[in-house]
């Protein structure tokens, strides 16, 4: 049945799971990218002010990793109890930890405070982020792709765009922050008003979400089946070849994706561009992501997920040795369009069919937990190459980016083959019993 035909209840239930998706997306992305611009730009001189700046870095980074390390944790979880639940009741409660453990965040004493211990909360409440943000992406894409009668990949995309919205309001409220509170008062306590706000931001979104019912392909599944195996058992038993395909599909979507939109803006700022301009940058990037994940995702329903996938892996390899040399040049507008071709443009082709595509490569039964789990574990990438190229940088003495940029465009090649190993999904029926595509 297509939408223009389906009874008006449908197409009102999509509409609804779409917006509760993207919002949901927003705000926890809000929340989780939040830290990760924060950890570039103010944690290494907040929390970690005993260390040496270029320590100090590496540190703040780390902390911002172990958000990434708790995901696939929050994935098993969230997608065990959404598998056996339903999608509607997780998707809830990984909104209030979210909005919760980013708050708290805010009101997180400073080292100068109270010593180590400040850290130590910092990281505690960074996994509680991780945990949430890792049962929310799956549930979320279940609730549009699960709604939608056709055109799966458009409807399940803004999911996934609610991430660089995400990262256009955190930035936002961080520059605009420091910008109406001046560069002192900033580090010293404006930074928390940022993480504050979440509080608000959560209200709005348990209220739209309250409204969703769940999903349709859930209702029938939990109808027919007893449901008696573990559903990460049924992944690991029925399904591992593809999860493990489903995880280096999406590896260098996220190293990409935490190379241009955490890493660039410490390295940014190290070569000379101003705080604020690197900021700003980020901030127009981000919003040409939301645009472009839309676009290529709608296109995958016509040319399939694999070509466009593929395609953005292979260019995307080439253009990490284009990216630092235009970051490099000291110019603004390069910076700009440096950001903009990256994450505007070239991610997206990666990243925007991944929802329609981990959706589709598992069964009904357990495809919270599967799609979880290899979306999750993929994102481990994301968290650890910022590490991974800071430590670069400070063994090469800083001079040299030539090894971060083979770095990624190995991930690239790694996605590339793993691509071409699956076959093509955008066809499946997600309201079938099994569905297998691996080759």
């Amino acid at each position: 049945m297509s939408s223009s035909t389906a009874p008006p209840q449908n197409q009102i239930q999509l509409r609804r799971a779409v917006a509760s998706s993207f919002l949901g997306s927003l705000i926890e992305y809000y929340d989780f990218l939040l830290y990760a611009t924060a950890s570039a730009v103010v944690f290494n001189r907040v929390f970690f002010s005993n260390l040496d700046p270029a320590v100090a870095t590496i540190a703040s980074f780390g902390t911002f990793a172990t958000g990434y390390l708790a995901r696939p944790v929050g994935g098993v979880i969230f997608g065990h109890f959404g598998d056996r639940l339903g999608r509607k009741r997780m998707l809830i409660l990984t909104m209030t930890l979210m909005g919760v453990s980013s708050f708290l965040i805010g009101l997180l004493p400073t080292y100068a405070q109270i010593g180590g211990a400040a850290p130590v909360g910092l990281i505690l409440l960074r996994v509680v982020q991780g945990i949430s943000v890792g049962g929310e992406w799956g549930g979320a894409v279940l609730m549009s792709a699960e709604h939608a009668t056709s055109r799966r990949g458009l409807w399940a995309s803004f999911t996934n765009a609610g991430a660089p919205c995400g990262v256009v309001l955190s930035t936002l409220a961080l520059s605009g922050t420091a910008a109406a509170v001046g560069e002192d008062a900033f580090l010293s306590w404006g930074w928390r008003i940022p993480f504050l706000l979440s509080v608000v931001l959560l209200a709005i979104g348990l209220f739209v979400r309250s409204r969703v019912d769940e999903t349709p392909a859930f209702l029938a599944v939990k109808q027919a089946s007893a449901r008696k195996r573990l559903p990460v058992v049924a992944v690991l038993r029925d399904q591992p070849r593809t999860l493990l395909l489903s995880i280096g599909v999406g590896l260098a979507a996220f190293v990409a994706q935490s190379t241009l939109t955490t890493f660039v803006l410490a390295y940014g700022v190290q070569v000379g561009h101003g705080r604020q301009a690197v900021l700003n940058s980020l901030t127009v990037s981000s919003a040409c992501a939301v645009i472009g994940i839309i676009w290529w995702s709608a296109a995958s329903d016509r040319f399939g997920r694999r070509p466009i996938v593929l395609a953005g892996a292979l260019v995307m390899a080439v253009y990490g040795f284009v990216l630092f040399p235009l970051v490099d040049s000291g110019s603004g507008a390069l910076l700009t369009l440096a950001l903009v071709l990256g994450q505007g443009v070239i991610h997206p082709m990666m990243y925007g069919p991944l929802a329609a595509l981990y959706t589709e490569l598992f069964d009904t039964e357990s495809r919270y937990t599967g799609a979880s789990l290899g979306y999750q574990l993929s994102g481990l990438g994301a968290g650890l190459s910022p590490l991974l190229f800071a430590e670069m940088q400070r063994a090469t003495g800083g001079h040299s980016t030539v090894a971060i940029s083979w770095t990624l465009a190995g991930f690239c090649v790694l996605t590339a083959v793993c691509i071409l190993a699956l076959k093509e999904t955008s066809r499946r029926d997600l309201t079938s019993a099994k569905t297998v595509v691996s080759a």
